[in-house]
């Protein structure tokens, strides 16, 4: 009588290893600009609630340049991801869009918007 086969066969693990590979690929890709995005964020929480009241757009803008390049962000300027405006208080709205290659010609898009306000976060203290 034959015995029926028991366990994966060779492709099966094949095929498994390289679900695992691709994962671990598009990971090593995306978190870089996750973990960057943290930063932006707790950066501009951070400059919203130590500056004063009244604050210009353009030294907010300044003070965030300067956080950045000393967090090792040095390949995004702060005009360039967010606007600044100032209505009865300061708005930041952070949006920006981040490309990286991943296999051949396929690349991973990932979008990160929000927007603070000063008020918040003088609250949120």
């Amino acid at each position: 009588m034959r015995k029926s086969q028991q366990g994966a066969s060779y492709i099966a693990i094949l095929f498994g290893v390289v679900l695992f590979a691709i994962a671990v690929k598009a990971a090593v890709a995306i978190w870089p600009a996750y973990w960057d995005d943290k930063i932006i964020d707790t950066q501009i929480q951070g400059v919203l609630k130590d500056s004063p009241q009244g604050i210009v757009p353009s030294k907010f803008i300044k003070q965030m340049d300067q956080r950045l390049e000393m967090n090792g962000i040095h390949d995004t300027h702060f005009k360039d991801i967010a606007q600044v405006t100032y209505k009865d208080d300061l708005i930041v709205k952070k949006k920006y869009e981040v490309r990286k290659p991943f296999m051949l010609n396929i690349s991973l898009v990932m979008t990160f918007e929000k927007t603070f306000d000063q008020k918040s976060a003088k609250q949120a203290e």
